[in-house]
């Protein structure tokens, strides 16, 4: 991991078009502001791994009778 330290205003250049900047830094928390293409996706790392584990959860709660019943819907 590469680790950089930033001051206001000041900015960390991942590749020609994504750009990150420290926008504030006010009571210990920093705020960033990332200029990147519209294709590109930026998740905040605690959103994913709680979709991950929305979607273990889900899994283990599905019944056999409910995905046979999906199964057979879909082939229709």
């Amino acid at each position: 991991m590469l680790v950089l330290a930033r001051k206001l205003n000041e900015s960390i250049v991942l590749s020609d078009d994504i750009i990150i900047k420290v926008v504030s830094i006010d009571k210990g928390v920093v705020k960033l502001g990332i200029d990147a293409p519209k294709n590109i996706s930026i998740v905040r790392s605690e959103l994913i791994e709680d979709i991950k584990d929305a979607n273990i959860a889900s899994s283990k709660e599905v019944a056999l009778d409910d995905l046979s019943l999906l199964s057979s819907i879909i082939k229709k």
